[in-house]
């Protein structure tokens, strides 16, 4: 059993509480909305295009809401876009977020457009919030695995990966269940696309990093994967079998959309975890490093 000096922490737990995961799933669900509505635009199906690009500027409202209200002065928020560190993964977000908030709000008022008016400007401001929504779906990864959290740190490669696909898959959510069924192809496509995505770099997390990786398959994070992969099977097994069945559909949807939410809280309580026991800040370093006196090994 590995043990700390007087039995403390030997990192810190995030302050974060849980707005963020929130915040994650909510930036999630805007990002392959404004996706989803941009390919709806493309292929020529309006009533998707309209269901996704107002899904995409509500749920951003809602990110903004959850991000602003985690901060300790809510009423500064402002002040993040004072500056600009391009080595900030904090300080790119906030500025994505905001270029991305413009054009998914143009995007979206271009709905409602008066008769008459050509709605070019939508066009372009749904490409710009398509162009955009990669970085706000992943970027929280980069954000948390940038962090000494020891199983957020060790999944920096695969975390980006995971939340692409968790974004895709609740984006498809939304065309699912607010989209005709004569209009439902794309979102059925980008459903099982991102399921296929995300559970492909949950079990890499979960098989790769060793040590590491077991907060991801233990106790309440554990629960939680567990419960977002049997709903994510579950909904693109729906939007694959759905494509006559309204009813199906929609349940796929709502069940893709609750395994999106279960993903981002379960990769948070995995690192939250990681930072409560020391095994997992001393055994990997014990692994990485000789012992005292020993020559390092060389390979020939």
């Amino acid at each position: 059993m590995t043990r700390s000096y007087y039995g403390r922490p030997i990192l810190k737990k995030p302050v974060w509480q849980h707005d963020i995961p929130a915040y994650f799933f909510t930036g999630g669900l805007a990002a392959g909305s404004a996706l989803l509505a941009a390919g709806a635009d493309l292929t020529g199906r309006p009533r998707t295009r309209r269901a996704a690009r107002l899904a995409a500027l509500g749920a951003l409202g809602v990110s903004t809401y959850f991000l602003v209200n985690d901060l300790g002065r809510p009423e500064r928020f402002h002040h993040m876009l004072r500056v600009a560190k391009p080595t900030s993964p904090m300080s790119v977000g906030t500025w994505m977020l905001s270029a991305f908030g413009g054009a998914a709000g143009l995007a979206a008022a271009a709905e409602a457009r008066p008769r008459g008016w050509t709605g070019r400007a939508g066009v372009l401001a749904g490409a710009g919030a398509a162009a955009l929504a990669p970085g706000i779906g992943t970027y929280t990864a980069r954000l948390i695995a940038d962090t000494a959290a020891p199983s957020w740190h060790a999944a920096a490669d695969e975390l980006p990966f995971a939340f692409a696909g968790s974004a895709l898959a609740s984006g498809a959510a939304v065309g699912l269940i607010a989209a005709p069924m004569s209009e439902g192809g794309p979102a059925r496509t980008l459903a099982v696309t991102g399921v296929a995505l995300e559970l492909a770099a949950t079990h890499r997390i979960e098989t790769r990093l060793g040590l590491e990786g077991e907060p991801y398959r233990t106790g309440k994070a554990g629960r939680l994967l567990r419960a977002a992969r049997a709903l994510n099977l579950a909904g693109a097994a729906g939007a694959v079998l759905g494509r006559r069945s309204r009813v199906l559909s929609a349940l796929s949807g709502v069940a893709l959309l609750a395994g999106s939410l279960a993903t981002r809280f379960g990769v948070f309580e995995a690192g939250v975890a990681s930072t409560e026991d020391p095994k997992y800040v001393v055994e990997p370093q014990r692994g990485a490093t000789p012992r005292h006196g020993s020559a390092p090994v060389r390979r020939p």
